[in-house]
């Protein structure tokens, strides 16, 4: 049996953790934690009387194999570190973290063989929009990413949006090339990552959309996932939970075991 413990249980991705994890005969709920609760009663929040109950990380005292984490930018990363100084594998899906923290958090990881992903989306769809726009990079000069998401989303650009960015210009090896005599007064191109422009939009309706705009010489190619219903997520959060109970390193990337 896998004992969970989930950060962030209260909002919208932790309920359908929640859930995810009463549907499966080997996964276990230990633990639920959320520092801006103020009961501790698992019955408050219709959880077993067998789960406790935390809003600080000097409280958690019990034993448990993996840390899901849907919670915010701000705590994620001191979070993250909390598990993995307590052994505890660490699967990551709130996005925020700088390259720095991410650096910091894999070197403590694997030099305590850790276990653990961060993952800038679970969302099986949006993994392999992600591969096949690193396809399409090795053939293209010229793209643009633009990202939809809900408008109570707090970081932007989203992480899989940077990831995306990150993963093409890996390919290329360059900064893209833009117009020198551009101008752009308030903003409209959008935020840049070594010359590949990323555009963030929150609107109600949306949960989170992505595609990838790649321009040559007479045509272009749109590569585009969507995401109705953040369920969808629980296949990769799912997948990330069985890779990570084998491996001794920190993963960053569900594309790196799908």
């Amino acid at each position: 049996m896998i004992k969970a413990i989930v950060s962030g249980f209260t909002g919208s991705m932790g309920q359908k953790v929640l859930a995810m994890i009463n549907g499966e005969s080997d996964l276990q709920l230990v633990g639920a934690f959320n520092p801006i609760i103020k009961s501790l009663d698992p019955a408050d929040y219709d959880l077993d009387d067998s789960v406790k109950v935390f809003n600080d990380l000097s409280q958690i005292d019990i034993a448990a194999d993996i840390w899901i984490d849907f919670s915010i930018p701000s705590a994620v990363f001191e979070n993250t570190k909390f598990a993995i100084e307590h052994g505890i594998r660490p699967v990551i899906g709130t996005s925020g973290m700088s390259e720095e923290q991410v650096s910091e958090l894999k070197e403590l990881a694997d030099s305590k063989k850790v276990g653990g992903i961060i993952a800038s989306n679970f969302g099986v769809s949006a993994v392999l929009m992600m591969k096949f726009a690193q396809v399409a990079a090795k053939y293209f000069d010229h793209s643009e990413v633009l990202e939809f998401h809900h408008e109570d989303k707090l970081d932007a650009p989203s992480g899989t949006a940077m990831n995306t960015a990150k993963l093409i210009h890996e390919v290329q090896g360059k900064d893209q090339e833009s117009n020198p005599n551009e101008q752009d007064k308030i903003g409209a191109r959008g935020g840049d990552y070594h010359g590949i422009k990323i555009h963030a939009v929150r609107l109600p309706g949306f949960v989170a959309d992505e595609e990838v705009i790649f321009g040559g010489q007479g045509e272009t190619l749109t590569i585009k996932q969507s995401t109705t219903d953040r369920a969808s997520f629980m296949k990769g959060v799912r997948i990330a939970i069985s890779e990570v109970m084998k491996r001794d390193e920190l993963i960053i990337g569900l594309e790196k075991i799908i």
